[in-house]
């Protein structure tokens, strides 16, 4: 019997405001533990929680990008369950009224592009962070995170591989990103995604028992996660088991994922209305000030690539992986007006050297109005694509423009057929005895005779 992997996303998004969600603490990453705190935090009795604005701006951004409905109405309820990071015993989320429901996302997985969909959006605050040092037989608490706000984001059950897993991740991490309203930092936790996978017989169109693995913090982590469970419930239902609905962690460096405990239901967190916060009315209006202020999308943004500037899909994906890369290509064109070229030195030139001297892409030495003008030398026969080379290495120890660098060196291509001519027949008559083998007809020796032409105008 061959089977169909089922796979849904719930993905995790901290969100970059600088209070947390429910009171006025810093949500800065690596203060000292438990820097970070005060009565609403600690879950002292009569703190009382008020809602940030920030944060629900982002949900409204991050819902008018992924397409959803924003709703007028929302509510925040209590979600209990009892962990030592979180001081409240339970922890304030939406539930029954979230924000934005009924979205999608498109990913592109080997040159093809899918719709996933997303069945939700809700506000909710984090919880610590707990430090287990099994060594010592201890662990500790630390408060900083809790409260900061996050986005959860709920997909349908869409995803049938790992590697479309992970590509929605990675287009989720981007709009993100792009909006501003998160770094998306894996690392630190700022996403973090649970998946819950599940097979069926092909042709079945009931979900099979899944499983959930919890706090995965990368996309290889992803990927890894998703082929070891999908091989282990492959091989119970193959051997004639069932697979059991649990809780599973992922082991990242055994490779594997190991049972933590029973999968709970909604009912299990004995969820109902925060009696402390209202409800929460989101007029049209304010819908339509906050699309107003939101900068182009990343889907749009490939679009006009290929259709303005005739960039190639690929291309168009590469640049607008991060929202700094199609701005440094757009202030590049605008200097030297040959998009296709501009490409070619950013991903190709540029991008390489980065990754050969491992430097982010806001550390490049090369500003877009110098590569802009490099390109425009090039086109205008000035100098030619291997000497432009030569300089941009050059470009990349100083801050000299391209012309200083060209004019200090001499490196001007000479395109005057007079005074090439001159240096042909020098170089004719400085190599008789090659010559008369050429004009023999012994045609290998055109390319020594312009190996010499090349060394005498220094290429």
């Amino acid at each position: 019997m061959e089977f169909e992997t089922v796979i849904g996303l719930e993905t995790h998004i901290q969100l970059d405001t600088q209070s947390k969600i429910f009171c006025g603490s810093s949500t800065a990453f690596g203060a000292k533990p438990n820097a970070h705190t005060d009565p609403v935090t600690l879950g002292l009795p009569g703190a009382l929680p008020v809602l940030n604005r920030k944060a629900v701006e982002a949900a409204i951004m991050l819902g008018i990008a992924t397409k959803c409905t924003i709703n007028e109405r929302n509510h925040f309820a209590r979600k209990h369950y009892f962990y030592p990071d979180l001081p409240k015993g339970y922890q304030i989320s939406q539930f029954e009224e979230p924000i934005c429901a009924q979205g999608r996302i498109e990913i592109m997985v080997e040159e093809s592009q899918r719709t996933i969909g997303i069945t939700r959006i809700h506000m909710e605050e984090d919880a610590g962070k707990t430090i287990h040092q099994a060594a010592e037989g201890k662990s500790f608490v630390d408060l900083n995170r809790a409260g900061t706000p996050l986005l959860e984001i709920v997909s349908e059950p869409d995803l049938r591989s790992p590697i479309e897993a992970a590509a929605y991740l990675k287009s989720l991490r981007q709009v993100v990103r792009w909006l501003g309203i998160s770094d998306g930092n894996m690392e630190e936790g700022s996403l973090r995604c649970d998946a819950n996978v599940s097979l069926r017989p092909v042709g079945q169109l009931t979900f099979g028992t899944r499983a959930e693995i919890k706090n995965i913090n990368s996309f290889k982590f992803v990927e890894k996660a998703l082929v070891y469970e999908i091989a282990r419930q492959m091989k119970l239902l193959k051997n004639g088991e069932e697979v059991v609905q649990e809780t599973r962690l992922f082991d990242s460096d055994a490779g594997v994922t190991r049972s933590m405990r029973g999968k709970e239901e909604s009912a299990d967190y004995r969820y109902f209305p925060d009696p402390d916060l209202p409800p929460l009315y989101i007029k049209e209006s304010w819908i339509q000030d906050i699309k107003r202020s939101m900068p182009t999308l990343p889907d749009q943004k490939v679009n006009d690539l290929i259709t303005t500037h005739g960039l190639s899909l690929y291309d168009a994906g590469v640049l607008t992986a991060e929202k700094p890369y199609v701005e440094y290509f757009d202030k590049t064109v605008d200097q030297c007006k040959n998009p296709r070229a501009a490409c070619n030195w950013i991903t190709t030139e540029l991008f390489g050297y980065l990754k050969k001297n491992s430097l982010e892409f806001e550390d490049s030495p090369i500003d877009p109005k110098r590569l802009g003008r490099l390109i425009t030398l090039i086109d205008q026969g000035v100098i030619s694509g291997k000497i432009a080379k030569s300089v941009f290495e050059d470009m990349t120890e100083s801050k000299k423009t391209p012309d200083d660098i060209i004019d200090e060196k001499g490196l001007k291509q000479l395109s005057d057929p007079e005074e090439l001519r001159t240096i042909v027949r020098e170089i004719f008559a400085a190599f008789p005895d090659q010559l008369a083998e050429f004009k023999g007809g012994n045609e290998r020796l055109q390319g020594f005779f312009v190996g010499q032409i090349m060394k005498r105008t220094r290429g």
